[in-house]
């Protein structure tokens, strides 16, 4: 497959009264056309700030894009006017944001917003495009479309609300889409209708994905490769059934083993393993490893130096000394 997104040694820093926040730290990753690539970690681990990286949405001041290329089609965004990005932005590059409830605007019709995407980059007029609006929301599942438009965000569900989010990022036929936590704080049934959706959009259109997610079962069903961060560095970077059948970083381990299983006995809070400690503070990482504090194979090695993301297996890189 071609390959579509190459970022190389992306770092986005944020200056705070504490001092330089690394959020996104040195991150190496590729999408080819057509994939699908997972990016899982815990809360705070920088993989939101990952994805507006890559959309130039960074907020400035105080965050900073401060280093690495983001090819897009053989294109560097950073190298991009403002108004240029503006024209990649929703059109060819589109991103599904984390809470829909916040990103969508309060005061506006659904119509309205994904009409004024389609007219902005398709050209098309404010009757054409409210009219493709409707045909967008029928494409993503949404009940009685041609009523919906007339709505409001907080008339909405909060799963009719996250399709209207994906009827608006795909309105374009985006070749790249972010999605940012899509099923976060919905019901199981939900989740599996938008995970569903979103793998039947990207088949019928050929649009590649940048999942991101703390939920490993989401990873597991929607991606084929998979990006661990922590503390805003990848750890490990793999195939996801390699991933899920030889992980190799004491962190992804840590993540697998927190899952609740079927068994009765390991839904009990006694039963449930968790990793210990909590992220270090992003503007005061320490030498060496950034997990040294939580890891139960740490050696006195994990503490000195500077880490690379090195390939263990073809397709399957980590970066610990365990496998230097």
């Amino acid at each position: 497959m071609a390959r579509l997104l190459e970022i190389k040694n992306l770092s986005t820093h944020f200056a705070t009264e504490h001092g330089i926040i690394r959020a996104v730290n040195g991150v190496d990753v590729t999408v080819d056309e057509g994939e699908t690539l997972g990016v899982v970690g815990e809360s705070g681990c920088g993989k939101t700030v990952f994805a507006l990286s890559i959309m130039r949405l960074v907020p400035s001041p105080p965050g900073r894009i401060v280093a690495g290329n983001i090819f897009f089609n053989g294109v560097d965004l950073l190298r991009l006017h403002s108004e240029e990005m503006r024209r990649v932005r929703g059109k060819d590059i589109s991103m599904i944001f984390q809470e829909p409830m916040t990103s969508l605007n309060p005061v506006l019709r659904i119509g309205a917003q994904i009409a004024e995407v389609i007219e902005l980059h398709q050209g098309l007029s404010p009757g054409e495009s409210l009219n493709r609006s409707v045909e967008m929301l029928r494409t993503v599942g949404m009940p009685s479309p041609e009523n919906v438009v007339k709505r409001y965000p907080h008339q909405l569900s909060g799963g009719m609300r996250q399709r209207a989010m994906i009827a608006m990022a795909m309105c374009c036929n985006p070749r790249l889409m972010l999605a940012d936590e899509p099923t976060t704080a919905l019901d199981v049934t939900i989740q599996a209708q938008i995970i569903e959706l979103m793998n039947r959009l990207k088949e019928e259109v050929g649009t590649s994905v940048v999942l991101i997610t703390h939920d490993l079962g989401v990873i597991a069903e929607a991606a084929q490769r998979v990006a661990v961060m922590y503390a805003g560095r990848i750890v490990e970077y793999s195939a996801v059934d390699t991933l899920f059948s030889t992980p190799l970083h004491p962190y992804t381990i840590g993540l697998m083993e927190s899952i609740p299983g079927i068994d009765t006995r390991e839904r009990q809070p006694e039963y449930l393993k968790v990793i210990p400690g909590t992220v270090p503070p992003l503007y005061d990482l320490p030498a060496g490893c950034s997990f040294q504090d939580r890891c139960p194979h740490v050696m006195s090695v994990c503490r000195e130096g500077e880490l690379q993301l090195r390939e263990k297996e073809p397709g399957h890189k980590v970066r610990c000394r365990l496998y230097e």
